[in-house]
């Protein structure tokens, strides 16, 4: 996959959780997920749970509590949906006082909001983790050791390292129109924002011309070498799984205490 490609998101250590293979942290992930979304919304203690788990393994990752939720503040917008619920939301109502004023709430609102927030929150906590305990060119390797389809691999492998190629090409011609006094300040620059966003995509079309003749002349046939097979032992498959394993008892015992 070629040379690796260090991201903000990823806190380098050597925890137990940042030796474990990659694909096996990607299965431990997705099936922690599936988890926390079936289980019921009224379990809230099942919710509380999941979290205290969530912190453990950060814990065990070494990724420290601030650092954990500043990434978490990605879900605002989530948030913001979760709020709004109870207000918009119809069926039986209930009234709360909300700064000495009665506000009419709805209560299957109440409770679609709980949903979001909490499965969200611990989704994108899940997530985190992960990102922050994986190299991306590892969680590449680790998608191909899970036999995801190859050509989505590749897309997002290119994604990942020109991302970061166009974003720069932007700022230079953003430099470059600074430089000579402009400054977008009302509707009537929206003409040069839109051609300027042309260009960009001019630039990164051409760019990525280039890109593919030089892979092609390099024996690139239409998919990527595996340069490293990492396969993992046992012991590490269940270390992996202890975090979605652990969460599958808790949701067994809060379908059995609401059966």
């Amino acid at each position: 996959m070629g040379a690796g490609h260090a991201h903000k998101l990823y806190r380098h250590g050597h925890s137990p959780v940042h030796a474990l293979p990659p694909h096996c942290k990607l299965a431990a992930a997705f099936a922690f997920v599936v988890v926390v979304v079936s289980t019921p919304r009224e379990a809230v203690w099942a919710f509380g749970l999941y979290a205290v788990l969530i912190a453990a393994t950060a814990a065990a990752a070494r990724i420290p509590a601030g650092f954990l939720l500043r990434r978490l503040l990605i879900e605002i917008p989530f948030v913001a949906f979760a709020v709004l619920m109870p207000f918009v939301a119809q069926g039986e109502r209930v009234s709360v006082s909300i700064g000495g004023l009665g506000v009419s709430l709805s209560v299957s609102g109440l409770w679609g909001a709980w949903n979001v927030l909490a499965k969200g929150t611990l989704g994108v906590a899940a997530s985190v983790l992960l990102a922050s305990t994986t190299e991306l060119r590892a969680l590449l390797l680790g998608l191909q050791q899970l036999k995801l389809p190859p050509l989505l691999v590749q897309i997002a492998s290119f994604m990942i390292r020109y991302g970061d190629v166009i974003t720069d090409e932007l700022r230079r011609m953003s430099i470059a129109r600074r430089s000579r006094g402009f400054e977008a300040r009302g509707i009537r620059h929206w003409g040069v924002l839109a051609k300027t966003a042309g260009a960009l995509f001019i630039r990164s079309y051409e760019r990525g011309e280039r890109v593919h003749l030089a892979m092609v002349s390099r024996g690139y046939a239409g998919s990527m070498p595996v340069i490293d097979d990492v396969a993992a032992t046992p012991t590490e498959w269940a270390r992996a799984s202890a975090l979605p394993l652990t969460a599958l008892a808790v949701l067994l015992i809060a379908v059995c205490l609401m059966g």
